[in-house]
This record gives C-alpha cells, sequence and structure tokens, in this order.
C-alpha cells in the first residue's frame, strides 16, 4: 500500500505571508544566509469535499488518579501554543482539545482507596485538571472527559465497526500486566526488579519501571499483526516528531506485532464501557481512551464530513511514554476502518530533577499550581517552552526559572523596551514614520546587518513551527532580542537620538515584531508590549511582522516596566 507523504515541499502559508511584503533590495556585501522560502508543508487542510478543514490539535487525555504534575503542564503549553501559532497565521478556526481519562484500572483502585464511589472520584478529579488547563491560560476549545455520554456512544461504535470488519477475535490470553500502564508486556518487556524502598523482588516493565503481574484471561484480541507493514510505511512520511523517537518504534513494529488484547474479564475491570453484546467484558482502556480524538470530532462521521470539526487531527502532543499507543495501536486501529490517519504526532521529553525522573514515591514531583502562582503564568509558559526537551529530557528547577526571567526577560525584552522608548523621548512616532516611509538617515554597515536579522526572524520562526519546533522557534524571537540589545548598545542612540533615529526605529520594531512572534507563548506579556507600543489589534498577525510595514503605531507611547522584579519567598 502506497501512503501519502505529508512532507511533500510547496510554497507554504508562512512564506506567502511573509514574502510578499519583503522589499526587493538588498545589500549584497552585507547580506547573509537566508531561511528558504519554501518550507515543507506537512498536511493537506481540506476535507473530501474541499471545504477548509479546521486545524486540529490535541492532549492526551490525562489520568485523573492522581494529581497533575509540571509535565502535564509542560504538555498543554506545547499543544497551546501550536494552537495559537496557528491562530496567529490567521486561522480562526483552529481547534484545541483537552481532557480527561477516566476509566481503568488504576482509577478502580484509586476511588477505592479513597472510600469514594468511582464516578464522584472522577466528577471530583478531573476539575483539577480543567483547573490547571485554565490557569496556564490555554486557549481550549473543548475538554472531554471519558465518562461523557457521547463518548461512551462513540467507543462503542468504533468497536462494532472493528467487530464487523473481522479485526476482532476471543482467545485465551496469558502474560504481564501493568496495572499502573494499563497494558500488557510480552516476557521480552520484563524484567527483574528489587523495589528500592522494601528490597522485595519483583518484574516489572522494561520500558517504564512499573510493576506487572501474571494474568491469565479470555478476551477479546484486535488483529494488530495484519498492520506491520503499514505501519511501517507510515513512518516513512515522517509522522512521529522529532524523528529520534521512531527508530525504536520501527524497530519494534519490524520485528513482529503480536495482537493486542482490548478487554478485561468485567470481574477484574468493573470501571470502563463495556464491550456491545457482552456485559462481561470491559473495552481496554487504551482503545477506550484514544477515541476520544475522534468523539470531540464528531465521530461517527456522516459519509465525506470527517473534516467538518476538524479530523484528521494535525498534531497529537504526546509525552515520550505513550508513544507507542499513539504511534501503534491508534493508527492500526484507523486503518482497520480506513479512517483518515493523523497527520503528526508531536513527541516530548521528561521534565527531570537533578537529572532523575520525577516519581510520586521518591517525592521531587512539581506542584504546576504553585509554580504559576510563584512566577507567574507567562514566566512559566516561557521557561517550559524554551527549556523544554522535545527530543529529550530536561532538568527543571527554581533558580534556571529566576534566571531566564532575570536575563531573557527583565534585562532582556524588557530593558531594551524601556531604554528605548526612553531614548527616543517624544520623537518616536516621527521616527517610526520616517522609518516606514524610506526618510531615515543612511544606514550603516551595522544597520543593515541588523535590519537584516530583523526581515529573517519571522520566516525562521515559521519554518521552525511548521516542523513543529516550538522550542527552536522561541529561541529564535530570544536570539533577535539578543542581537537588538548589542545593536543598541553599538550604536548607542542615546548620545543624539535624532542622528541615530534609525537605529532607535529598528530597535522599536524588532520590538514590534518579537511582541507579535511570542503572542503564542506568552499571550498576556506579549499584549502588554504591543499595547504599549499602540499596536492596532489587526496588525498583530503573521502578516504584519515583515519589517517597516506598519505605519501606525507608537503614537503617545510611555514608559513602563513589563517585567518588574521578581518576588519569590523560599
Amino acid at each position: 500500500m502506497i501512503i501519502p507523504t505529508y512532507r511533500s515541499r510547496a510554497l507554504s502559508w508562512a512564506s506567502q505571508l511573509l514574502t510578499h511584503q519583503r522589499p526587493a533590495w538588498r545589500c549584497v556585501s552585507q547580506r547573509t544566509a537566508r531561511p528558504s522560502s519554501v518550507i515543507p508543508r506537512r498536511f493537506a487542510t481540506s476535507t473530501s469535499e474541499g471545504a477548509k478543514k479546521p486545524y486540529y490539535v490535541t492532549t492526551p487525555i490525562f489520568y485523573v488518579n492522581a494529581a497533575p504534575h509540571v509535565g502535564h503542564l509542560y504538555t498543554m503549553v506545547i499543544a497551546d501554543i501550536l494552537k495559537r501559532w496557528r491562530t496567529l497565521t490567521g486561522d480562526s478556526d483552529a481547534q484545541l482539545l483537552t481532557g480527561t481519562d477516566e476509566h481503568g484500572m488504576k482509577i478502580q483502585q484509586a476511588a477505592l482507596a479513597a472510600g469514594m464511589d468511582t464516578q464522584a472520584f472522577c466528577d471530583m478529579n478531573f476539575k483539577t485538571f480543567e483547573a490547571l488547563a485554565n490557569a496556564a491560560n490555554m486557549d481550549y476549545n473543548h475538554f472531554i472527559r471519558t465518562t461523557d455520554a457521547a463518548h461512551k456512544e462513540a467507543v462503542q461504535y468504533f468497536w462494532e465497526m472493528l467487530d464487523h470488519r473481522g479485526y476482532i477475535y476471543t482467545s485465551k490470553h496469558e502474560g504481564w500486566y501493568s496495572v499502573s500502564d494499563e497494558t500488557f508486556y510480552p516476557q521480552s518487556q520484563v524484567q527483574n526488579s528489587l523495589d528500592p524502598t522494601t528490597g522485595r523482588k519483583r518484574m516489572v516493565s522494561a520500558e517504564t519501571g512499573k510493576e506487572v503481574e501474571w494474568s491469565s484471561e479470555t478476551n477479546y484480541h484486535f488483529r494488530l499483526s495484519a498492520f506491520q507493514e503499514r505501519l511501517l510505511d507510515l513512518y516513512k512520511t515522517g509522522f512521529i516528531q522529532p524523528s529520534k523517537y521512531d527508530r525504536d518504534v520501527i524497530n519494534s513494529v519490524s520485528s513482529g506485532l503480536q495482537d493486542l488484547s482490548i478487554s478485561r474479564p468485567v470481574e477484574r475491570l468493573t470501571w470502563g464501557i463495556r464491550v456491545p453484546g457482552d456485559d462481561t467484558q470491559t473495552i481496554y482502556v487504551w482503545l477506550d481512551a484514544l477515541v476520544n480524538y475522534l468523539t470531540k470530532a464528531g465521530y461517527p462521521f456522516p459519509p465525506g464530513q470527517e473534516g467538518r470539526l476538524g479530523w484528521p487531527a494535525d498534531v497529537h502532543v504526546v509525552g515520550k511514554d505513550i508513544v507507542r499507543f499513539h504511534c501503534v495501536y491508534w493508527p492500526a486501529f484507523l486503518m482497520a476502518l480506513d479512517l483518515p490517519l493523523p497527520r503528526n504526532v508531536l513527541v516530548h521529553g521528561h521534565w527531570t530533577i537533578n537529572h532523575e525522573k520525577m516519581s510520586k514515591s521518591t517525592g521531587n514531583t512539581v506542584n504546576p499550581f504553585f509554580a504559576l502562582d510563584r512566577f507567574g503564568v507567562d514566566t512559566m509558559r516561557f521557561f517550559l517552552a524554551y527549556q523544554g526537551g522535545l527530543a529529550g529530557d530536561a532538568d527543571y528547577d527554581n533558580s534556571f526559572i529566576i534566571r531566564d526571567y532575570k536575563k531573557l526577560l527583565q534585562s532582556g525584552i524588557g530593558n531594551l523596551t524601556h531604554r528605548a522608548i526612553g531614548c527616543a523621548k517624544k520623537e518616536l512616532r516621527t521616527f517610526i514614520v520616517n522609518g516606514t516611509t524610506g526618510r531615515l538617515p543612511p544606514a550603516k554597515g551595522e544597520d543593515l546587518v541588523f535590519e537584516e536579522t530583523v526581515r529573517d526572524t519571522p520566516a525562521l520562526v515559521a519554518k521552525h513551527m511548521e516542523e513543529l519546533n516550538p522550542r527552536a522557534a522561541l529561541q529564535e524571537v530570544v536570539t533577535l532580542v539578543e542581537k537588538a540589545q548589542k545593536y543598541f548598545h553599538a550604536s548607542a542612540p542615546w548620545q543624539n537620538p535624532t542622528e541615530h533615529q534609525r537605529a532607535l526605529f529598528n530597535i522599536i520594531d524588532s520590538l514590534r515584531i518579537a511582541g507579535i512572534l511570542l503572542q503564542p507563548f506568552m499571550p498576556t506579556k506579549s499584549k502588554e508590549l504591543l499595547d504599549l507600543l499602540r499596536v492596532d489589534p489587526p496588525k498583530r498577525t503573521l502578516s504584519a511582522t515583515a519589517f517597516a510595514s506598519d505605519l501606525s503605531y507608537g503614537d503617545g507611547v510611555k514608559k513602563k516596566i513589563l517585567f518588574p522584579q521578581l518576588i519569590v519567598e523560599d
């Protein structure tokens, strides 16, 4: 089977927005390396009937058996940045889904331990995740719960279609089952281990380190083995990003796929969706959970209407510990029903403390609500996006947050904005008019070099965002600000603002452009910056980031402290 690639090269929307306003003139002697104006397009955005499909981003649905930690916050922030970026490009229909996974053995056991009715337990705990999404200023469109009636109906219909097509059968299943991971592991994926707290010998998953127990039962199976070649073809398209994560998946699938147990006997698992027509079996929690992405998109779909509410998803944002479920099981389920596949799965690493994985048992987790309250929402969003690991793990420490705030935000963009406005005094508006109408003093060598940087940055940021790398995109904006600081000190406009009005205009316009580009990352602070510069709201889109393209801003600008002293208590 030939699977179409979503990485075919075409003139992207970002290039079209950013290049049509660029001046054709360049000083050849000062030209620096430029990003290609052709950016690979990852996905189509139309439905089968030709109508524009809403851009659709998802987080995983979070398990409500325990409180959220900073890793959940990071996933939310990355997904939110992708959605807000798409809105910045002019796609006002972009959709973001988040929610909670409320079925399975862990929920059943946690509710029992809490002495609560299981539904009441879920009703209480889902609110914490919803509160975190709101506290993080997440611009989500829908918060889904797997205990919703609409989701139950979608899951049972999905099951019936798999059964109707002959992909489900009954069989005795024996293997190592992890309650924590909610999955069976083959013998090759388990190993002996000692519990560090008790010294007890136990069997654990080699992948996650979670304890497993031997289980023998008769249940339903999905013919996963039938999709080996189609899955391997899918991985050739760049389906998994960053690409480093596809190696283990490809090796695992290439070595052979076993059929997947997709139900548990009800005497073992009562809390979940029953198998249609068989009340003795409960549907496997991961099949149940994955269908949530379809539920929100209106599944089951009327013929030809899959894309009306966003399906297929353009990006599933997931942690590296759930790659197998999203990159093996999920596409195989969809292939079985000939449903469109997600365009990409964006995988990120974990947050560690002192380079050790966060764990409730060792007490080294980070309460995200405390972090947001202590450092501020935009400070945390900035730190997580700037330092977070996509292709690897990242280390979390309060001192790192304070360091980045002081250096990059307070002494960086905040101080530069304050000083540039102060230098211009009451002439800023005149400098902006001169800068956008070609009436500035002649450019010197350092002016041309910096102007080239300002022109290039939006295209570089857009390229990274299309490649699903928000961290690299944010680093480009930070680099622009750092170069603006060096340019400011080299040109010394405070000595004679009128003589150096070209430098002041270049710096102020770089701050305007940086403010626009920072909107997905720091929604509140970027708005403060753009409000301070009096940039009209309709001119805060990606198309407005062309250098010297906005003549209207800068009227009545006054100095303001954007990033005040950070007061944190030990």
